[in-house]
């Protein structure tokens, strides 16, 4: 117990001396995995979608040669970025390129570099996720878009791909969460990030366990907030679920229409809008009655 006072102490010491520091790195972490999550899922996304492109033996020889070359280049990019460690992979970017190129090629920005490096690795994971998410769809609804005259650019962004990105939307979420945990690997580059400032922090002071308890605290309030808007979107993306099916006409049901409880269908009994036709009719038959006489 004593122990455990003793660390609360260091750590409220460490707080009150250091967190603006604290506070600034968690900010670079924060924007650094949003910024090469949202590139990352653009990269994956493209690749994706090359990769999922149908050629048959009836397609052109040029054609059909580009395609599989095109797959063959991502399938490379897809198993070097996620078989290898990204600390490895800041180093052979940030320090081969100017090693090969003798200084033509280099940085001039840590977070130039922080980003792409981030974003490429990301963009592997996403590749793998958004072709998955392709596949999943029913192909019936490919096929009968294709029935329709739809091409294929069209089928992809007007049918597949929303629901290929719903499907998708835990992946991001997780690439986003671990991104905020994996850009603690940046300080081999000498990008100050939250890790970097707990490591600058515990080489003036020599507290390394209360300053790391200080950063567990804080990836984990990070990821949890982010886990936690991350479900509100996807609620959001499912819509509204209190759709019932109309029970009223056979016909109806028979072209399987659904009418949502509080707003209906002009062929639902129930509805406001058949309510206000009902009353409209009345009203001439009354009106017809008189008349006659």
């Amino acid at each position: 117990m004593e122990k455990l006072v003793q660390l609360g102490r260091d750590m409220a010491l460490l707080w009150s001396n250091y967190w603006p520091a604290y506070l600034g790195g968690i900010l670079s972490t924060l924007i650094l995995a949003l910024v090469a999550t949202v590139i990352g899922c653009v990269i994956g996304l493209i690749c994706g979608i090359l990769n999922t492109i149908p050629y048959n033996a009836y397609t052109p020889k040029p054609r059909r040669f580009l395609l599989k070359l095109i797959r063959v280049i991502i399938r490379v990019y897809v198993e070097v970025f996620r078989g290898t460690p990204m600390v490895l992979q800041a180093v052979f970017i940030y320090y081969g390129l100017p090693y090969f190129s003798g200084n033509s090629m280099r940085f001039d920005s840590l977070w130039a570099a922080a980003i792409l490096i981030v974003s490429i690795n990301t963009g592997a994971y996403m590749a793998e996720s958004v072709r998955g998410g392709i596949i999943s769809i029913d192909p019936g609804q490919t096929e009968g878009a294709k029935a329709i005259g739809m091409t294929h650019v069209q089928t992809m962004t007007s049918v597949i791909l929303p629901q290929a990105l719903r499907n998708i939307m835990p992946q991001i979420g997780n690439n986003f969460i671990i991104n905020v945990k994996d850009t603690s690997v940046m300080f081999i580059i000498g990008f100050t990030e939250f890790f970097a400032f707990h490591r600058y922090i515990t080489g003036v002071n020599n507290m390394y366990f209360p300053s790391a308890a200080i950063e567990m605290i804080g990836y984990l309030c990070m990821t949890l907030i982010a886990s936690f808007i991350l479900r509100w979107v996807e609620r959001r993306m499912d819509g509204d679920d209190s759709y019932e099916l109309v029970q009223g006409d056979s016909l109806v049901m028979g072209e399987g229409m659904y009418a949502h409880p509080n707003r209906g269908t002009p062929f639902d009994e129930y509805s406001k809008q058949k309510g206000t036709l009902e009353k409209a009719s009345d009203k001439e038959r009354r009106f017809s009655s008189k008349g006659g006489r």
